[in-house]
C-alpha cells in the first residue's frame, strides 16, 4: 500500500470514529486543512517535474476525492443519527387519548338573561334592543326627568362627547320602541346599563331588564299577575308571595317598589313597576287618552344572586374560573 493508499484508509477510519459534527470538522483539519496531511503533498509537487509532477497530482486528486467523499458520507450519517434520536424522544403515541380543553359554558348572567327572555316571551312579550350609548332626550327627558330634575341625581352616569351618555336603565328602549310601534304593545327590553356605583350589591356595569305593557285596559291587577307567573317559574317555587309597596319613578304614577318572600322568609326588593306616566305616552306620540300601560324594571343580576346563592355582586365579574366553573 503505497502513502496516498494509507492517508485515505486513516482519514476514513479516523472519520468513522467521530461521534459529533465537531470531532469530525478537528479530523477533517488533520487531512485536508491548511497543515493536512493531503494538503502538504500537493504543496510537495513542486519539487517533482515533468510527467512525475502531473502522475503524482492526479493520484493526490484521486485520493482527495475520496476522503472528501468519505467526509460527506460521515457528516449525513451523524446528522440522520441525531435527527433519528431527536424523532424517538419527541415520538408521540397516538393511540393514546388526546388532552382535549375543557369544554366551554354560558356565563351564570347570560344564563340568567336568556331564562328571562324565555319566560317572558312564553308570557306573549316580544324582546326589544336599542344603544347602549343614549341621547339625553331619549335617556332622561322622554321619561319625565326634564333637565335640572333631582331625579337625575339618581342616575349619575358615565358621559361622552356630544351630550351623550350611556345608558342608566333600558327605559330608551321602550321610548324608542313607542315611537316606532303602534298599541297594544307587550314588549321586555334588556341589556346593559351603567352608573357609578360599585359595592358588594352594585357594579359600574350591570344589567337591567325593563317591561312595558301598553293596552286599552292594562292595569296594575295585570302587571302583579305576569310577576308572580314570571318568578314562580323562574325561581321553580310555589312558596313565593308578592307585595307592592308605594314609591316614586319620574315616568310611572302611582309607582310602587315590587318585594318577594320565600315561605316564611325576609322580604326582598327585586323590581320597580308602575302605571306609565301620561307625560311619557305623550312624548312617544301616543294618545293617553286611549291608551293606558304598565312598566317594570328588574335587575337579572340580583335574580342570579338569589336564584345561585351568591352574596357580593362582584364574584360574577371577576372572571375567577373556580368561581364560573360551578354554574358550568
Amino acid at each position: 500500500m503505497n502513502d496516498l493508499e494509507s492517508i485515505v484508509a486513516a482519514a476514513k477510519a479516523e472519520f468513522a470514529a467521530c461521534g459529533d459534527p465537531p470531532a469530525l470538522e478537528n479530523a477533517k483539519a488533520r487531512f485536508l486543512g491548511k497543515g493536512g496531511t493531503l494538503t502538504l503533498a500537493l504543496k510537495g509537487l513542486r519539487e517533482l517535474g515533468g510527467d512525475a509532477r502531473a502522475a503524482r497530482g492526479a493520484a493526490i486528486n484521486v485520493a482527495k476525492s475520496e476522503v472528501e467523499a468519505a467526509l460527506s458520507a460521515r457528516r449525513e450519517a451523524l446528522a440522520e443519527a441525531k435527527l433519528a434520536s431527536q424523532l424517538a424522544s419527541e415520538a408521540l403515541d397516538v393511540s393514546l387519548p388526546g388532552r382535549g380543553m375543557p369544554a366551554g359554558s354560558l356565563h351564570p348572567l347570560t344564563r340568567t338573561v336568556e331564562r328571562i327572555e324565555t319566560l317572558f316571551h312564553s308570557l306573549g312579550f316580544a324582546i326589544a334592543d336599542g344603544p347602549e350609548i343614549e341621547d339625553d332626550f331619549h335617556n332622561f327627558t322622554a321619561l319625565n326627568t326634564p333637565e335640572n330634575h333631582p331625579a337625575r341625581s339618581m342616575h349619575d352616569t358615565f358621559y361622552v362627547e356630544g351630550g351623550m351618555v350611556l345608558r342608566t336603565h333600558t327605559s330608551p328602549v321602550q321610548v324608542r320602541w313607542m315611537e316606532t310601534h303602534a298599541p297594544p304593545i307587550r314588549i321586555i327590553a334588556p341589556g346593559r346599563v351603567y352608573r357609578v356605583d360599585s359595592d358588594a350589591t352594585h357594579s359600574p356595569m350591570f344589567h337591567q331588564v325593563e317591561g312595558l305593557w301598553i293596552g286599552d285596559d292594562v292595569s296594575f291587577a295585570d302587571l302583579k299577575g305576569v310577576f308572580r307567573e314570571f318568578l314562580r317559574h323562574f325561581f321553580e317555587r310555589d312558596d313565593l308571595a308578592l307585595r307592592f309597596r308605594p314609591s316614586f319613578f319620574p315616568f310611572t304614577e302611582p309607582s310602587a317598589e315590587v318585594d318577594m318572600r320565600f315561605g316564611d322568609g325576609g322580604w326582598l326588593e327585586i323590581a320597580g313597576c308602575g302605571q306609565v306616566h301620561p307625560n311619557v305616552l305623550r312624548m312617544a306620540g301616543i294618545d293617553p287618552e286611549r291608551w293606558q300601560g304598565v312598566a317594570f324594571g328588574m335587575g337579572p343580576d340580583r335574580l342570579a344572586m338569589l336564584r345561585y346563592g351568591v352574596d357580593d355582586l362582584r364574584l360574577f365579574y371577576e372572571n375567577d374560573l373556580r368561581f364560573l366553573a360551578q354554574f358550568a
